[in-house]
């Protein structure tokens, strides 16, 4: 029988509309080889790493008269020569003309009526480097057990991996008939099946809640969390159909020295360059900014589960929590110390929401990379609750390869919701933090005026630590002593 989707991933595909397609996506810089990197060698590759992906050969097919839920079938035209593209830049090969390219494709939204997954290689980079872009809709990433494409087609060494041996074949597709009858059976054996069904895409927090309050404790948090109204500001305004994209390169021992100078962790010194930048972005565009204003974002977080606790190997779950983020606040060390409180008080407090509350109520679920991200809220949910999204993924302080071609940079493409302008996703990787900022095409035109921000509001944070080193230095007579690296 064909595998029926979940009530989260089909809420995905039931919010989706021309302005709002739901794929995430990522954007990977590698060396090209003394070979060179061609076409071939990339569908190669993915050919090989396919089998770890098995929903990558599948497509969508709705059950007759929507009485129940979408289906999971083998696609039995599947070519993946269809998903996996080229493409060229024009001379000189810059990184702009890069960041033009990944907004256009990632514009468009997913044929679905194949897999509902994309990748490009694209050529013609002006430093002889070259690019993988890659997409993935949100109803394909899901859960503990999904993996992103772009995640099994990398390796640990220039050596590729030993690949297993792929027997697929697609299965027959099912009926209509057959379709309706599976339907009626798990209607009548799984009543519940069927409010979920119809209910997939509510978007009216206290129906939701009332449906499933007494399935979670967490339900009630996650509820108080999401109620609130965000703060009005330019990122939460109507958008369109085309984006912008945008990338900052920030070096990590820099993101170390602002953390070991002035406190706090890795991602809150990440948090407070992004605050920072936010002001100085707000005060270009002339947006008054008055020193209690705050600008709200959610941030998912993946947490490691224990093999007993997660009764599976092992495995990611998901939290995430509300931050208010100090743009009015001048000084750059204060606003880091804010966030910094902000975090560790919800973390000892325990109040950051539960994945699984989160999921119940808005589509928030626990998929691989910065796919997590955008599993946040309905559409109509999006500007009542935050400004935008950050999403922090901790990568391998070790060089990833792409059948032999060593990956340089990598940055992450979120998608945006109804009245959400921006997302912000980030990666740390091989000793860089790696910055992809997406955007609604008409309401930030100015992108890239946010992006140099971040570059100056890391510059404000490291000038920051010089003054305070400098400070003690004077007060005790000699350099201060160092602490431990220690993790974020």
């Amino acid at each position: 029988m064909p595998s029926r989707m979940s009530a989260v991933d089909a809420s995905f595909l039931f919010m989706e509309a021309p302005s709002t397609p739901m794929h995430s996506g990522a954007v990977a810089i590698f060396q090209s080889p003394p070979e060179g990197f061609d076409h071939e060698r990339l569908v190669r590759l993915i050919k090989q790493r396919l089998p770890y992906v098995p929903r990558y050969r599948q497509r969508v097919r709705d059950v007759p008269f929507g009485l129940a839920r979408p289906v999971w079938v083998d696609d039995e035209r599947f070519d993946v020569t269809f998903h996996v593209r080229r493409s060229a830049l024009p001379k000189p090969g810059s990184r702009d003309q890069l960041n033009e390219l990944v907004a256009r494709l990632m514009s468009r939204p997913l044929d679905r009526s194949r897999p509902l997954w994309e990748m490009y290689l694209v050529e013609g980079l002006a430093d002889g480097s070259f690019a993988i872009v890659s997409k993935s809709h949100e109803a394909l990433v899901d859960g503990l057990s999904a993996v992103d494409i772009a995640q099994v087609m990398l390796d640990p060494t220039e050596e590729p991996a030993a690949v297993p041996v792929d027997s697929w074949r697609p299965r027959p597709e099912p009926t209509d008939v057959e379709l309706l009858s599976q339907a009626f059976t798990e209607v009548t054996t799984r009543p519940a099946a069927a409010v979920d069904a119809v209910s997939t895409a509510v978007s009216d927090i206290g129906r939701v809640a009332a449906r499933i309050g007494e399935r979670a404790a967490g339900i009630v948090s996650a509820a108080l969390a999401v109620a609130r109204p965000s703060v009005p500001s330019p990122l939460n305004v109507p958008i369109g159909e085309q984006r912008r994209f945008a990338t900052v390169d920030v070096s990590l021992s820099d993101v170390k020295t602002i953390r070991r100078t002035l406190g706090g962790t890795v991602n809150d010194a990440i948090l407070a360059i992004v605050t920072g930048a936010l002001r100085s972005w707000l005060q270009a565009r002339g947006v008054p900014v008055a020193q209690v204003d705050v600008l709200r974002a959610m941030l998912p977080i993946s947490i490691a589960v224990p093999a007993a606790a997660s009764g599976h190997g092992g495995g990611n779950r998901v939290s995430a929590t509300l931050v208010e983020l100090p743009v009015g606040e001048a000084d750059p060390a204060v606003r880091l110390q804010q966030i910094s409180y902000q975090l560790a008080e919800k973390e000892e407090g325990s109040q950051f929401v539960g994945a699984d509350a989160i999921a119940n109520i808005a589509g928030f679920g626990p998929p691989t990379l910065h796919a997590l991200g955008a599993r946040v809220v309905g559409t109509s949910m999006s500007s009542r609750m935050y400004n935008l999204v950050i999403t922090n993924v901790p990568g391998p302080q070790r060089p990833l390869y792409a059948a032999g071609s060593r990956m340089i940079a990598a940055y992450p493409c979120v998608p945006l919701t109804q009245n959400q302008a921006l997302s912000v996703g980030l990666i740390s990787y091989d000793g860089g933090v790696y910055f992809g900022l997406y955007a609604d095409r008409d309401a930030l035109p100015d992108l890239d005026l946010l992006a140099s921000c971040l570059t100056e509001a890391r510059d404000e944070l490291l000038d920051r630590c010089d003054s305070s080193v400098r400070s003690l230095r004077v007060v005790r007579g000699h350099a201060p002593k160092r602490k431990a690296e220690g993790s974020s």
